[in-house]
C-alpha cells in the first residue's frame, strides 16, 4: 500500500510470496512447530512529496482539434519485479497503437492524445492531477475522514468545477489488466455507449473481443474521468496468471507478457481511438455527478 506525510506508520504488513507460504501452510496441517524470523528494513518518512511526470503525445485532430480523445496506461509500477505485465504491457499496447495511427497515416477529425500516468500505485496521483487541472474537480472535503481518504476514494462534496475544455473531452481509454487478450469492454454503466462499443467490436469478433458489459470497474486511471462525469473506460482482459502470481509480485517480468495477445489489443486500442475521434456526434456521457 501507501502511505500519505503525517500518516500514523500503523502496524507493518508484509506480503509473502506462494513459495514460501505454501510451505508454512503444510507444516501447519501436519501439526508442526512453525518459526518465522523476519529482516525489516523500512524508512517511513514525512518529507515532502517528490515530483512525478505525466508523458503525453498527441495526433492533432484535422477538423476539430479541440476535442480530444484520449487512450492510456499507468507508467509506474511496483518494485519488487520489473512492473512487464502492471503495467508495461499496458504502456506498450498504447505506444504501439499510436504507432499503428501514424504509420497508417490517419488524418483523425479530433485530436487522438496518449498519456502514460506516474503515481497510479499511489492512488491514481497522476491521472487524477491531470484531470483536476485540464477538466474538472470537486471541492477539497472538509470532513475529516474524507480527507484522509485518496482522492480517487473519496465522496464528492460541492459542486463540480469545470474547465472550458470540460465540454470538448470526449472520451478515455484505458488498459491495465496484464497482458491477456482484450475480451471486450466494461461500459461503466453508460448505456448510451453500449451500442456503439459492439459496432466498433463487430470486426474484432474472430480474435475473441465480443463483450460489452454494462458494469463499472474500477481501481485504475479511466476512474479519474469517470468520477468527475466523464466518459472513461477499462477494457475486459484474459486474466491468465496475473492475479494469482503476477500482479505486484517479483513475478512480473516480461516472460509473462503474451506478444500475440498485446498485438490484438494495440490494434483494438487504434481501432476504438480512431472511431472516437471520427464520430459525427460526441461521445455520450451519464448524467453528471
Amino acid at each position: 500500500g501507501s502511505r500519505k506525510a503525517g500518516e500514523p506508520v500503523g502496524i507493518p504488513e508484509l506480503a509473502m510470496i506462494s513459495e514460501h507460504f505454501n510451505p508454512l501452510v503444510r507444516a501447519l496441517k501436519a501439526k508442526q512447530a512453525v518459526r518465522l524470523r523476519v529482516d525489516v528494513a523500512a524508512r517511513f518518512t514525512d518529507e515532502a512529496d517528490q515530483p512525478g511526470y505525466n508523458t503525453l503525445a498527441e495526433i492533432r485532430g484535422s477538423s476539430k482539434p479541440d476535442e480530444v480523445v484520449m487512450i492510456g496506461a499507468h507508467l509506474d509500477s511496483w518494485h519488487s519485479g520489473t512492473g512487464a505485465a502492471d503495467n508495461a504491457a499496458g504502456v506498450a499496447v498504447m505506444m504501439e497503437a499510436m504507432r499503428i495511427l501514424k504509420a497508417t497515416g490517419a488524418k483523425p477529425k479530433r485530436t487522438i492524445r496518449v498519456a502514460l500516468w506516474s503515481g497510479e500505485e499511489q492512488g491514481l496521483i497522476g491521472s487524477q492531477a491531470y484531470v483536476a487541472k485540464h477538466f474538472g474537480r470537486f471541492p477539497e472535503p472538509t470532513d475529516a475522514a474524507q480527507k484522509a481518504l485518496p482522492a480517487s476514494l473519496r465522496e464528492p462534496t460541492g459542486a463540480l468545477q469545470k474547465t472550458r475544455d470540460y465540454s470538448k473531452f470526449q472520451v478515455y481509454f484505458n488498459m491495465d489488466n496484464g497482458s491477456g487478450r482484450f475480451r471486450g469492454i466494461y461500459a461503466q454503466e453508460n448505456l448510451a455507449a453500449m451500442p456503439i462499443f459492439e459496432a466498433w467490436l463487430v470486426p474484432f469478433h474472430d480474435v475473441g473481443a465480443t463483450t460489452v458489459a454494462t458494469r463499472n470497474t474500477g481501481s485504475t486511471d479511466h476512474i479519474s474521468f469517470d468520477r468527475i462525469g466523464l466518459p472513461g473506460f477499462q477494457f475486459i482482459q484474459d486474466r491468465l496468471d496475473y492475479f494469482t502470481n503476477v500482479h505486484h509480485s517479483h513475478l512480473d517480468t516480461w516472460d509473462h507478457a503474451e506478444p500475440e495477445d498485446l498485438k490484438q489489443a494495440a490494434a483494438i486500442v487504434a481501432s476504438f481511438a480512431y472511431n472516437a475521434a471520427m464520430r459525427e456526434q460526441s461521445f455520450p456521457r451519464k448524467v453528471e455527478p
